[in-house]
């Protein structure tokens, strides 16, 4: 009678010519409340010999489920709450391989997409990062790239062969380990938002251009890496991050501070779009608008 395979030999077996370019990559993962996700993760990442999960001081289940769903995985869990970027930081330092991969947790890749970034980071060496293009659930792809940090269409017309871009959403990136450690990695003045804007810039002011390869394709599953019952003080805080990382960004690359009549301004629009969502019972939007008041 056959025996099951264990975790290894089920390695073995699948190991192939193009699965041994896996090798060269990193996954990174970066959790906060992410339980839910750690399943459909686990199967996709199946063939991936080097994960790292980051875990953000997940108060659920987080760790024991990517436990259960990727035994694999290094797992680093820090004590607090680090942000998107020093998470990332942490694990860009723990890697050994030529690139980081880094992926949300609400994002599908298969190792086909994989193999293609490789192959434009492969056929481009002065690139520093490679970006693959993404779709929703639904298969639609989203414009997940742009070549102003303030142009961001969801619609219009996309790329149908590798592009040179400026910006790409940090939702899933290749980059090259080195290029990472040159820039000394995300600012992780950014606690959340507008951090990978600001790595893009970095990057490819310094390192080598930034690529769209639209042939890879990555599932997103958008704002599904944060849920449960912590779903509303995940809304709150992605508020409150996000118009305090604009006001960083504006500073930082800008030279421009906002001054107390325009956060007043901001805090007014915001203040009716509140009572607005409170009307519509819409709480969770609701608590996204409270943090950008208080932010």
């Amino acid at each position: 009678r056959s025996q099951p395979l264990s975790t290894d030999a089920k390695m073995s077996a699948m190991t192939t010519p193009a699965n041994r370019e896996l090798d060269r990559i990193t996954v990174l993962l970066v959790t906060y409340q992410s339980a839910h996700c750690a399943s459909a993760l686990g199967k996709s990442l199946e063939a991936f010999p080097n994960i790292i999960v980051i875990d953000n001081a997940s108060s659920d289940n987080t760790l024991e489920a990517f436990a259960q769903g990727m035994p694999r995985a290094k797992v680093i869990a820090n004590e607090r709450n680090l942000g998107f970027g020093a998470a990332n930081n942490r694990g860009v330092l723990a890697a050994e391989t030529e690139f980081v991969l880094l992926l949300n947790p609400d994002c599908i890749i298969d190792t086909s997409a994989a193999q293609q970034l490789l192959q434009c980071a492969d056929a481009n060496p002065c690139a520093s990062m490679i970006a693959p293009q993404l779709i929703d659930r639904h298969g639609n792809a989203d414009k997940n790239y742009s070549m102003g940090h303030n142009t961001w269409p969801a619609k219009g017309p996309l790329a149908d062969a590798d592009t040179c871009v400026r910006f790409v959403s940090g939702a899933c990136m290749l980059i090259r380990r080195d290029a990472m450690l040159k820039i000394k990695g995300f600012d992780e003045r950014f606690f959340l938002y507008y951090e990978d804007t600001d790595l893009c810039l970095r990057l490819s002011e310094q390192c080598g251009e930034i690529i769209l390869a639209p042939q890879s394709r990555v599932t997103h599953l958008s704002r599904g890496s944060s849920g449960g019952k912590a779903r509303f003080n995940a809304e709150y805080l992605r508020g409150y991050h996000h118009i305090q990382s604009k006001f960083l960004f504006a500073l930082k690359h800008h030279q421009v501070s906002v001054s107390p009549f325009k956060r007043w301004r901001y805090c007014l629009v915001a203040g009716l779009e509140l009572c607005i969502r409170l009307l519509l019972l819409d709480a969770v939007r609701a608590s996204r608008v409270l943090g950008r008041v208080v932010g």
